[in-house]
Formats: structure tokens, C-alpha cells, sequence
């Protein structure tokens, strides 16, 4: 499998991740152009992407020249912010599942399903048959919760604590990717060790913007991460993966600190 974590930003995903990771306190507009610029992003560019973040509530101006993060973008900074305490959303599993069913909702408003597949998707379900989205109950949270402040319509039912026959139990085992998941567990860990010492004697722009495209890609890796029990994935391997974040994001933090 490729990855390919050095791909253009746009000033929209920069101006959530900046101000997210400020919140709650919020930052000046000459603060999120001059980060921008480390991306050759241009200064209009960003303004125009603050304007639209206001209009949908993704962000306030609490004064003229200050942007801070809006109450639209609250199930963002919770993910934003969650990935460091991801491995806690986890507990033992019993075998049983989560089963949330959609078939009821209609598939003909294609902007709606978009959001509501989504949705399932970053709570970890996958799709075992038209209509119905499947998960071990493996997790402290509640999923269904966590599903809808991400899109979810409140009508779809939910039903927890499920037991499978055994040719179910066997179908929905083989849902996820394990061996993709795996193997990103491994390339992420090895990427970011190569980072690290690439960036030893980096200009601190350089390693700022280097920390921020690869440190995105690995949290999206993690945020978007089923978070499968050890019945069904190497959970070491995903420990690794985020301890080894933790230790990349402090290095990364310190170089944005001398870029300000």
C-alpha cells in the first residue's frame, strides 16, 4: 500500500487545524496568514477561507482581526483533540456487536447519505449488508452518540450488545482491512522515525511544515481508525502508533513555537 502524505493543503483544513488546536483561545488573522505562507498559501486565499468558516459557524470572530473555533466545529476538536487519549476509548470485548440500521432512512438524497456513511465510518462500523452497519462493542463511548454528533439522523436504530450466529460472527470478522490496518501501523511508525532524524538540523520552517503534513496524515490514520479489538487486529502495533505520534507532535510542537 502507498501513501503519499506530501500533498498540497488547502487554507480551509489549515485554519480548522490551527484554530482547533488554539481552542479555546483564538489567534489573530496576521497569525493564521503568516502560518500559511510556510504552505505558499497567499494571504487573500486565507481570509476568503476564514469568511466561509464564519458564515458556517465553523468559526467566530469574537473581534475584528481575531478568528476563534465555532460551535459548528465542536465534533471536530473533539476528535482533534481525542487522538492522544484514542487507546482509552477501548476496553475488553465480550463478542458482542453493535448493529445500527439505516435502511429505513432512504438512499435517494446522495449529499445526505454522504454525511450519514461518513459518519459510521469514523465511529468504526462497517457495512455487513445494505442497510446495516456493524461494529464489536468494544469501546467505552457510546458509539451511537458519537455517530450522530458526526451526521448520523437520529431515527436510525441502534441496537447494542448483539450476538451473531456463527456464519454472521465469521462474515463480520472479515469486514476490516486488518492487514492494510497493520501494515499502516507499521509505515506510519517507520515514516515518522525518519522524520525525526531527517529534521534534526532542519531550518525550523522546513521541519514546521514538515510535521504538519506528515503529523495530519498520521492522525487522520488514527482518527479515522476502527479501533478493532485484539481478537481481530495487532492492538500493539496501534499502541505503537499513537505513542509514537505523542513523542512526534511534542517535536512538532516545538518547532511551531520558533515559526510562531
Amino acid at each position: 500500500m502507498l501513501y503519499d502524505w506530501r500533498q498540497p493543503v488547502t487554507p480551509r483544513s489549515l485554519a480548522l487545524w490551527f484554530l482547533s488546536t488554539a481552542a479555546p483561545a483564538p489567534l489573530r488573522t496576521a497569525t493564521l496568514i503568516g502560518r500559511a505562507a510556510i504552505f505558499g498559501i497567499e494571504a487573500a486565499a486565507m481570509r476568503v477561507a476564514l469568511g466561509r468558516l464564519v458564515r458556517e459557524r465553523m468559526a467566530v470572530q469574537p473581534e475584528r482581526g481575531v478568528y476563534a473555533l465555532g460551535p459548528a466545529a465542536g465534533a471536530l476538536h473533539v476528535r482533534v483533540r481525542g487522538w492522544m487519549r484514542a487507546e482509552e476509548r477501548v476496553r475488553d470485548w465480550s463478542g458482542a456487536w453493535i448493529v445500527v440500521l439505516t435502511h429505513h432512512l432512504g438512499r435517494t438524497d446522495r449529499a445526505r447519505l454522504a454525511v450519514r456513511e461518513r459518519a459510521l465510518r469514523l465511529a468504526g462500523l462497517a457495512e455487513a449488508a445494505p442497510g446495516m452497519w456493524v461494529r464489536p462493542d468494544n469501546l467505552t463511548v457510546a458509539v451511537a452518540d458519537e455517530a450522530r454528533g458526526l451526521g448520523l439522523e437520529a431515527e436510525a436504530i441502534v441496537l447494542t450488545r448483539a450476538r451473531a450466529e456463527a456464519r454472521e460472527e465469521a462474515a463480520f470478522r472479515a469486514l476490516w482491512p486488518v492487514a492494510a490496518l497493520e501494515e499502516g501501523y507499521r509505515f506510519w511508525c517507520a515514516e515518522m522515525a525518519a522524520s525525526s532524524a531527517r529534521l534534526a538540523d532542519a531550518h525550523a520552517i522546513d521541519a514546521a511544515r514538515e510535521t504538519y503534513l506528515l503529523g495530519q496524515s498520521v492522525l487522520r490514520a488514527i482518527n479515522s481508525d476502527p479501533m478493532l479489538p485484539g481478537e481481530l487486529v495487532d492492538v500493539a502495533l496501534r499502541r505503537g502508533m499513537v505513542a509514537a505520534m505523542k513523542r512526534y507532535n511534542a517535536m512538532a510542537l516545538g518547532w511551531w513555537d520558533q515559526v510562531g
